[in-house]
């Protein structure tokens, strides 16, 4: 219902236009909102891909707040932006606000970047929205005019325009409080859904206004307009010109047919030789039902040959069978015509063009192979499959394509995904083809993806974030081992406690640096029990020495006997022998070493225990994974080719997809570069369930794709099937191979 600032507009038209009016806007609500929740979830999945590829985790943790802003408040951005759209139809009819006279002239002042650059987003919306729908959107202006008794509406004062819609978002942007820059990426991101969702809406209003007699014979031109009027919109066309004997006719631009295009090149290919039917060509209604028979055929029957892609010739002998089943044998036989023969040839040559782009294995084929009767179905009912690029059924077709190469790999598309999309394509196998059928399917198969995707985005992390734990521990080992390596230039230490001061007191000294940093009293007191240990300071009390070392020994994930025993062997107790107690802990040692008369065998000696140390597991390696090396070797001179490589490797952006190829058997599987490290370039590639498939160095990377084992992947500028009906094109327009 209308709100209470426009209640008394609404009540003074006849109850005719309240009723229209209420469903209209009931109707536009309904198809807006779910537009507006599509931008919002692709801004989201924008922002993790951005914060993914940011170098600094500043603007990372910028793109997470927002995400987080996002998903709080779009219920309030809904819910401002549907109520404006609302409003609107309630002001129908009514003129614009005569400026006040008494008012103070505003003063003029610099437009913000961010302001301009958001008001640039929104007008680029409000242009391409009038571009593509002109003549619909110039007869929803009349119907709408002439339903509220007013001049033709444009602009903001026309509920369901691009100009309205436009400001409807600029109102509810504010609730979200995001950043200006985020801002504009959701306009930007609301203008492609919205470009794909206005010509269907305005044909849905113009039809309901026009099942209610709302001016049936309309054809909408532009009036004359006043000098001192703004130009108007785009989505007014001229008359034509009237041709007169002197003037040249302009010429006409009128979309190409592109499935007569096909069928001429179709054509020429065959040498001119145009299909003959063998007999009576089959009615729509005979080809509709022989369709439906091969599809509940082929829906029941469930062994490998039915799921294969069929040639154009197989499909052609399996639908003449069904249109000829049941006829006696002397009986006329019923053939296709030449345009529903030159149909089953371009869907079976699309399907192949399609199973060539995916190179994905057995899985991807048998799925497009279980759509590929549905839509031959569909393309013989509406000739829109191939002439419209946002027909349902195509739409269908491609995103399945393309789920089907995103989420395979060299064996297949992944098991749990292709049980549960093959489950969506029997229902377009058990029903019959609508553009209701095919929009709900996209909506199931866009929703999995979703949830896929989401899945996939906390693995990734996951994985990201163990990688750069990894690095972390690997920079501050490697700071631990230097300060250890300086120490080692004034003492050498032996025996126990260098096997100690290389196994385990680097990890205790890494640690600290990973907790506290180099700067810290705690990486201070753990350098000052380094000096003490190797003599360098004065042990004042031994046994609050053999205790701190025990507690740091622990902390890194050794037994506290083990600990207790190292540190009782190296440092002693309190009750130690007047001959050690003021000796160095490596002399210490030494004589810690020899036998003690009388002493019943008890505690592991110093080899023993050195041994142990230099078998134990160190911090941050796994179980049964190779040992990191103690010191890394100098690695050898990038070639000049390879040196170019790894510059721009360096420069790329997270995110970027790879292509590696098996040298044995030549199979290519897709890996994404989700991290690198700019300081020592060890890099963690994905698949796409974001799990780790491999880690290499950015220097090993650059040297394999100079040698061709490794391809960076450049964005799609097209979708998989745009790209198999270039391909279609292009093969039809060679020239057939002579004999």
């Amino acid at each position: 219902m209308p709100g209470s600032d426009e209640r008394s507009a609404f009540d003074r038209w006849p109850a005719r236009v309240q009723r229209l009016v209420t469903e209209l806007r009931a109707l536009c609500a309904a198809r807006l909102e779910r537009v507006l929740l599509e931008g919002l979830d692709a801004l989201d999945d924008g922002l993790y891909q951005q914060a993914e590829r940011s170098r600094g985790h500043l603007e990372q943790q910028r793109c997470f707040d927002s995400r987080g802003l996002l998903r709080r408040g779009r219920a309030a951005f809904l819910r401002q932006a549907l109520e404006h759209v609302a409003e609107s139809f309630g002001r129908m009819g009514e003129g614009p606000e005569p400026p006040d006279p008494a008012g103070a002239p505003q003063a003029l002042s610099l437009l913000a970047r961010d302001e301009h650059e958001l008001t640039a987003a929104a007008e680029q919306l409000v242009s391409r929205g009038e571009v593509h729908t002109g003549p619909l959107l110039a007869e929803l202006s009349y119907r709408l005019a002439v339903l509220v008794g007013a001049p033709p509406l444009e602009g903001a004062a026309l509920p369901t325009s691009p100009r309205n819609l436009a400001a409807a978002v600029r109102r509810a942007l504010p609730v979200l409080d995001l950043p200006p820059e985020h801002q504009v990426q959701l306009v930007q991101a609301l203008e492609r859904k919205l470009a794909d969702t206005l010509l269907p809406l305005y044909e849905a209003i113009n039809a309901h206004l026009l099942a209610d007699g709302v001016l049936p014979h309309l054809r909408a031109f532009a009036g004359a307009r006043p000098a001192h009027a703004p130009p108007a919109p785009p989505s007014i066309k001229a008359p034509p010109p009237v041709e007169t004997a002197t003037t040249v006719p302009a010429p006409r631009n009128e979309p190409i047919t592109v499935l007569e295009s096909l069928r001429d090149l179709l054509a020429r290919q065959r040498g001119g030789a145009n299909h003959t039917p063998a007999g009576a060509a089959a009615t729509p209604g005979e080809l509709e039902a022989a369709l439906g028979a091969l599809q509940r055929h082929l829906a029941q029957v469930t062994d490998r040959a039915s799921r294969e892609l069929r040639s154009a010739q197989r499909l052609r002998e399996e639908l003449l069978a069904h249109l000829n089943a049941g006829k006696p044998a002397g009986a006329a036989r019923t053939a296709l015509s030449p345009e529903q023969d030159d149909t089953v040839e371009l869907v079976a040559r699309l399907f192949e063009q399609l199973a060539q782009q995916l190179q994905q294995g057995p899985g991807s084929t048998a799925l497009l192979g279980e759509l590929q009767v549905p839509i031959l179905r569909v393309a013989m009912a509406d000739r829109g499959f191939f002439e419209q690029a946002e027909h349902p059924a195509r739409h269908l077709l491609g995103t399945l394509a393309e789920a089907s190469r995103d989420w395979g790999d060299g064996n297949g598309i992944d098991p749990d995904l292709a049980a549960q999309l093959g489950r969506l394509v029997a229902r377009a196998q058990r029903e019959p083809p609508s553009a209701g059928l095919y929009t709900s399917l996209l909506a199931d198969i866009r929703h999995q993806l979703a949830q896929l995707n989401r899945k996939a985005q906390v693995t990734e992390r996951r994985q990201v974030e163990a990688a750069q734990g990894r690095e972390r521990l690997h920079q501050a080992r490697q700071r631990a081992a230097e300060v250890l390596a300086a120490r080692f230039v004034e003492s050498t230490p032996r025996g126990l406690l260098r096997a100690l001061l290389d196994r385990a007191w680097s990890d205790v000294l890494a640690l600290a640096l990973l907790r506290h940093g180099e700067d810290s009293e705690a990486f201070a007191e753990r350098l000052r029990l380094t000096d003490q240990l190797l003599g360098r300071l004065p042990v004042e009390d031994p046994l609050r020495l053999r205790l701190a070392v025990e507690d740091h020994l622990q902390q890194i994930g050794m037994q506290a006997e083990e600990a207790e025993q190292v540190a009782q062997r190296l440092i002693g107790g309190a009750a130690e022998p007047e001959s050690t107690r003021n000796a160095s802990p490596a002399a210490a040692a030494t004589l810690a070493d020899l036998p003690v008369p009388g002493a019943a065998a008890g505690p592991p000696s110093a080899t023993d225990l050195a041994l142990r140390l230099k078998q134990r597991q160190r911090l941050g390696e796994q179980r049964g994974g190779p040992a990191q090396p103690a010191a890394t070797p100098p690695e050898p001179p990038l070639g000049p080719q390879e040196a170019r490589i790894h510059n721009r490797l360096r420069q790329l952006p997270y995110g970027s997809w790879f292509e590696f190829v098996d040298p044995a058997t030549g199979t290519t599987t897709r890996r994404k570069l989700a991290w690198f490290s700019p300081l020592s370039g060890n890099s963690l590639f994905v698949n796409r369930r974001g799990q780790r498939v491999a880690e290499m160095n950015l220097r090993e990377l650059a040297a394999a794709m100079a040698a061709g084992r490794v391809r960076e992947l450049s964005a799609p500028r097209e979708n998989l099937l745009d790209r198999a009906l270039r391909a279609l094109t292009g093969s039809l327009q060679r020239a057939p191979a002579h004999p």
